[in-house]
């Protein structure tokens, strides 16, 4: 990044301060975090082809952003199924009942907190560059039951309207375990969705997996049921975003975190995932959420033996390895709230 960019981004910081939302960067991966947790905000550097200043998800060495372009379509939404309440927040779709509690950030990380206005959850954001690959961001998600009350069936859902350049609105998209992941209730690739988790539904092209859908303007949807919430108790996952230069980086780069689900928006004629023409693969993806552990196949689906996200072969010390990694991912993942 260069000192224009970065003197930019700067003040765009400083300028948005005051609406609690930040731009934050790892060199490789920027986001821009709004105060409730979810992506898209104004204020930075022009990007690499259209000179868009909203900043989604952007991959700096080619400037390329991937998200905030037509629409603030990424939110995200939590909800009880018990009772059918609800808070969400997506800068275009619409935000409710969810009242900030603390948003904090630095260069390179952010913090956001908030809590239903009604009272029944808190949920906190925590984004911070992934330890594994530069690649990625982890935001570390953690939903607590503050109701008084156990909740037999708590909901989550992450939406996210891919917009890649330097095609944009022009997007192939690709899916890789929702049929493996038992928690996702429903998955399509309508990036425009409501983020309420009882909103209604429909795709545009595809529900579930699928590989290279489209080109279309379009991105994803997960709609995940993680169960039984008892009082005063934490569920925890992690979710990625990121981008890699070619396709094959970015299925290594989920690898490298242990991806149970994921999704891959790329330009609509990168059918190989080469990035010729500068396009670069962006990246969606959860862990924790009670999937299997991928091992993506980086073969690009034209070569023999190809055929984009799907597990390969490993030594039988992987095998054992990896089992051992799925059993921790599928486990439930509780912590007692702090008083």
């Amino acid at each position: 990044m260069n000192l224009f960019q970065k003197s930019a981004i700067a003040l765009a910081m400083m300028s948005t301060a005051a609406s609690a939302s930040a731009i934050i960067d790892n060199d490789t991966i920027q986001l821009g975090v709004d105060d409730l947790g979810q992506l898209n905000v104004p204020g930075g550097a022009p990007s690499g082809t259209d000179g868009t200043t909203a900043v989604g998800l952007r991959f700096l060495p080619t400037g390329n952003e991937s998200t905030s372009h037509g629409c603030l379509c990424e939110g995200w939404g939590v909800g009880i199924a018990d009772t059918g309440v609800s808070g969400y927040a997506n800068n275009s779709s619409g935000t409710a009942n969810l009242t900030a509690v603390d948003f904090t950030s630095t260069a390179s990380t952010a913090f956001s907190s908030v809590e239903l206005t009604t009272g029944e959850l808190a949920v906190t954001h925590s984004f911070a560059p992934a330890a594994e690959t530069d690649n990625l961001y982890r935001v570390s998600v953690s939903i607590t039951n503050t109701s008084g009350a156990d909740i037999n069936d708590l909901r989550y859902t992450r939406t996210f309207d891919w917009d890649i350049e330097p095609e944009t609105f022009s997007e192939l998209v690709t899916h890789a375990g929702v049929a493996t992941t038992p928690s996702v209730l429903y998955a399509d690739d309508n990036g425009f969705s409501n983020s309420n988790p009882f909103a209604s539904r429909s795709a545009i092209l595809g529900t579930g997996d699928f590989v290279n859908l489209g080109p279309a303007d379009h991105g994803s949807n997960f709609d995940f049921g993680f169960g039984e919430l008892l009082d005063g108790e934490s569920f925890d996952f992690d979710i990625f975003y990121g981008a890699a230069a070619t396709e094959a980086g970015a299925l290594a780069a989920l690898g490298e975190v242990g991806a149970e689900l994921f999704s891959l928006g790329k330009c609509g004629s990168d059918v190989d995932g080469s990035g010729a023409g500068g396009c670069d693969t962006f990246i969606f993806g959860f862990s924790g959420v009670g999937g299997e552990i991928i091992v993506p196949d980086p073969t690009p689906p034209d070569e023999p033996g190809g055929g984009g996200p799907s597990p390969i072969p490993v030594p039988a010390g992987g095998v054992l390895l990896l089992t051992g990694l799925g059993v921790l991912g599928a486990a439930r993942r509780f912590k007692k709230r702090k008083a």
